[in-house]
């Protein structure tokens, strides 16, 4: 469990940052979230889907790195099998979070039981002065374009659900032993949906960009053949024989 707290000079002075971070935090993680200005380079590596928020009807955007909970088929070996990783992965041990201090203000937080913290790591936060460094003001600056990116995604997929443009999926997997296995609850583009839109809606999305995240997600589908190749390399003793997303029907959600 992460202790994130936000950071203070007066209370964080000695704290340090280490150079060489590895990935293991997320070597459990089956889902990693994912903003709309990423889903391009993300696309090429894993697939992208849209899942509902449990506490609310919110959507939000993940690249799915397993085929169930606790599973990570990209990280082995303390290695990433890919080129690309998420922002939300890579800026750990840093987030942002509410300023107890401040109503409504988000500010930067550090975890604190992070082995990547520590008063004997390599970057200082802030300097003999107690001035902010510049490895610290860098990363609150990518923290705050992610911010940027995540309201820009909550937008788009708005547009999505106000042009009924999201399309209920389920995951179908085959293992060699002729088990079978459902993940529901998943969202993709409805591309029948998506060739009706009119002449000017068409024009629009085109203008604003909305079809660049929305191609990428479309293609990124045909990146489950790669989790369930990584599946069959991996120690597991179930193979996967056959893997699809399919739409949920009508009949099925009754």
């Amino acid at each position: 469990m992460a202790n994130n707290v936000p950071v203070k000079s007066d209370q964080h002075k000695n704290l340090k940052v280490a150079s060489q971070r590895s990935l293991e935090h997320v070597s459990d993680q089956h889902i990693a979230p994912i903003n709309a200005l990423e889903f391009a380079q993300a696309a090429t590596s894993y697939p992208i889907i849209l899942v509902k928020e449990p506490e609310s009807s919110n959507y939000r955007s993940v690249v799915m790195l397993g085929l169930e909970a606790g599973e990570n088929l990209y990280y082995s070996k303390a290695k990433w099998d890919a080129i690309y990783v998420p922002q939300s992965v890579s800026l750990v041990p840093f987030s942002l979070g509410l300023d107890p201090e401040k109503e409504k203000t988000l500010t930067t937080c550090i975890d604190l039981d992070s082995p990547f913290v520590g008063e004997d790591k390599d970057n200082a936060l802030f300097d003999a002065d107690g001035k902010e460094t510049d490895f610290f003001k860098s990363a609150q600056e990518s923290l705050g374009r992610l911010y940027e990116s995540e309201v820009m995604t909550d937008k788009f997929i708005k547009e999505l659900e106000a042009n009924d443009l999201l399309l209920e999926l389920e995951l179908s997997i085959t293992y060699n032993n002729n088990q079978n296995k459902k993940l529901v609850g998943l969202f993709g583009i409805n591309e029948k949906k998506l060739t009706e839109l009119s002449d000017e809606k068409v024009i629009d999305f085109h203008k604003r960009g909305l079809f660049i995240p929305i191609h990428a997600m479309l293609g990124s589908a045909a990146q489950i053949n790669r989790l369930a190749q990584l599946r069959n390399q991996s120690n597991s003793k179930q193979k996967v024989s056959g893997i699809r997303f399919t739409p949920v029907t009508a009949e099925a959600k009754k």
